[in-house]
Parts: structure tokens; sequence; C-alpha cells
């Protein structure tokens, strides 16, 4: 949605931090502390700060603009609005995952989960959405008649702070193959989630829809095989590729396949060049420049573009830090363009830009499945003139060096 009763075939928001764009307003401005909040949970008062102001675009409008009010904590914020259809829905049927639940529904979880966060939803024709967010515990329920002790609502969540950074949401309508083809996406990713869990597994729909969501809450893995025995081995991981019937590309890299992330995805697409913001914080990935040697680098995997990581971006003349780290001034969106302009392209993403090229590349005894490397993720790549020339504004600015520059 791209607001009460807007529905559009695509919507991408990009939350700001704290230390840019404070408050809802352009004044600083939130809610009273206390007070109820829309999905379930009070408005919390961060000590580290909070910044629910947002710039969206959707299939409508593909150029960003400023929107209006707290995102995700109303009805008429393009992601409270979007995410309304289910939570407020008795009947929708949804799967919801994040390795960042903090107990609540789950426990937190690491490798070799995949590091995803997102929903998924669908009538009983297997028509539905997909919603991928980059916020640690958010959402945590797909049902009001499932409510959270510890709020369920952007800027009122007890037990995180989503908001002090800035974070990013990317909702995409789905036909019932593209649900499918978006399930087996989260299989092969070890997606993080419980299927015995009301408040984020509602199964339901196509016998095919149920069969592959009852794959779900296991990493790859630790699947048991339903081979023969002796059992034959499985093929070497590979990332899953697939285009959906809205023209959007769907990139799922699973955790066993040990490699950085962005320049995974650099090569998925041909190889393209690529600035990419993400939480950029140990063990970094520095800038690569095309074709870097990447040990393990499967020979019939195209070569990587060049990926620059995005430092800092800007909206209307405010600079916006784009690293991870803990304060107001830093990103946790996962974002990429494009630097061939050309190529049209905006990428959704789950996954950090940190991890290894090779052993010991980030500290001695690093491996490759050190951090990113040894994860899943899901990537949309979206095509789109008008968003990619706005967002690849938004994320231009400082660019990291290609290794630590020496003090």
């Amino acid at each position: 949605m791209a607001g009460t009763n807007q529905p559009v075939d695509w919507m991408f928001a990009f939350k700001f931090n704290a230390a840019s764009f404070p408050g809802c307003t352009d004044d600083g401005t939130t809610p009273a502390q206390g007070s109820p909040a829309i999905f379930g949970g009070t408005v919390q008062e961060y000590k580290g700060g909070h910044s629910q102001q947002y710039v969206f675009a959707t299939s409508a409008n593909p150029t960003l603009v400023k929107g209006e009010g707290c995102i995700g904590a109303t009805l008429t914020d393009p992601l409270g609005a979007t995410f309304s259809q289910v939570y407020l829905n008795s009947v929708s049927c949804y799967v919801l995952w994040n390795d960042q639940f903090y107990g609540e529904p789950i426990a937190s979880l690491g490798g070799p989960w995949g590091h995803s966060k997102g929903m998924v939803a669908w009538n009983e024709q297997g028509d539905g959405m997909v919603l991928q967010v980059s916020t640690p515990s958010w959402p945590g329920s797909g049902s009001h008649a499932s409510p959270r002790n510890t709020g369920n609502t952007l800027g009122a969540i007890g037990d995180d702070n989503d908001i002090e950074v800035a974070q990013h949401f990317f909702a995409l309508k789905l036909s019932k193959d593209d649900l499918v083809t978006v399930l087996n996406a989260l299989i092969n990713a070890s997606v993080a989630t419980d299927t015995s869990q009301p408040s984020i597994v509602r199964n339901g729909g196509p016998t095919d829809v149920q069969a592959l969501v009852n794959k779900l809450g296991v990493p790859a893995s630790e699947r048991s095989s339903t081979e023969p025995s002796p059992p034959i081995l499985p093929p070497l991981p590979t990332c899953t590729v697939a285009t959906l019937s809205s023209g959007v590309q769907i990139i799922s890299k699973p955790s066993a396949l040990y490699l950085p992330p962005w320049q995974l995805i650099s090569a998925q697409i041909g190889g393209i060049p690529l600035r990419v913001a993400s939480w950029w914080e140990d063990p970094r990935i520095y800038s690569t420049p095309a074709g870097v040697q990447i040990e393990g680098w499967p020979d019939s995997l195209t070569r990587p573009g060049a990926v620059a990581i995005a430092t800092t971006g800007s909206w209307n003349g405010r600079k916006i830090g784009l690293i991870g780290g803990i304060g107001t001034a830093y990103n946790h969106a996962k974002l990429g363009v494009s630097t061939d302009t050309s190529k049209a392209l905006c990428i959704f993403g789950d996954m950090n830009q940190q991890g290894a090229l090779r052993s010991d590349y980030a500290h001695p005894g690093q491996k490759m499945n050190s951090s990113q490397n040894g994860r899943g993720g899901m990537f949309y790549v979206l095509q789109n003139q008008r968003l990619f020339s706005s967002l690849s504004q938004l994320l231009a600015g400082e660019t990291a060096p290609s290794a630590p520059v020496s003090s």
C-alpha cells in the first residue's frame, strides 16, 4: 500500500537514523511516551535516539519523496497500511522470519540460520505479498489474535530500539506462482522461523504452498535426507535465482555458500559494479575492485564487478551516516545500486558487508565462513529508472577504502 486503500505493485521505504532526521516530523516531534501503539505496545522513550522520518517510493510514484507521520505506526503511512492488511485480518495466511526475535516468540539465532527478516502473506488462492525488513524484532506477530508482550509496532518495542539507526522496507505483490518461488527461496536461505508458533506462522491455502511452509524452520544444513541409504551427496550449495511476474528478480544465498554477499550478488547479475550501504562493521569487507580474487570462488560463476561501500549519503542537503555501529548516526538498511548508469538496478537485501575475501582477511585465524559469508539471505533486484536515480542520489557520498587506512 502507498497509504490507506492505495494498492500498488511494490513499495520501498528508507527510514532515517536519529542523528540525521530525529522524531517523526521536521521539528523532531514524537508521540507521547507510554501512549498505545496501533499494532501493540506503547511508545517508548529510547535513550539511544528516535527517528521514524522516512522517504518512500512506489510503483505508482517511483521517485523517492518524504513521507508524513511515524513510519510503521499508523494506518496511513505506506508501511503501516501495508502491514495492517495482514495484522488486522483474521483469515490471512503468513510466515514471519527474523534471526533477531530476542525470545518472543523464538530465540535469536546465528549461523547456519539465515541473516534475514521479513514476512510473506497470502490468501486461500495463494495470491499475496512479501515484505522484506531490516529491523530486528519487527514484525514479531502476524496477527492481532497473537499479540506480543514486548509490542509489535515500530517505536513501541520494549526489548529493541529498531528506530535509532536507519532501516529499509520493501514490499512486493505476489501471484501464487511467485509465492511458491519466494517460499523456495526462504527454504534455501534457512530463514529463522518456527512453524509451531501461531504468532509467526499461519499455514493454509494451496496444498503445494502448505507443503513448502512445512519445510521452513530448519536450517538447510540440518535437514534430514530423504534419499535412500547410502544417501546421495547433495550438490554444492548455490544461489537460487528467479524472475517474478512483476519482473523483479529474487536471489537467495544459502548459508553454506561461503562467499561475501554483495560480491556474490554482483556476480549473479552479470558482474555489474555496485554501490552498497549496509551494517558495515567488524569484520568489515572493504570496497573491492572488479574481478577481485576471492578464496573458493567457483569457476562456473562470473567474477564480481567493483563493489563500493557507501559510508555516507544525503537527503535534502543533510548528511546521513551509512556505516554500522551503536549510536544515532548509523545505518542498518541493506541497499545497493548499480554504478553503471546504463543498468538502472536497485537492490534490497538482507545481508551486511561483513566477512572475508580470503582466510585471515580481517584477523588472524579468520575462516571463509566468517560472519555473513556463512549466513543465508534474500535479495530483490528491481529495474526502474526513476527509483534508481533517486536512490543513487540518497546513497551518494563518501566511500570506504579498499583496505584499512593506517593511522
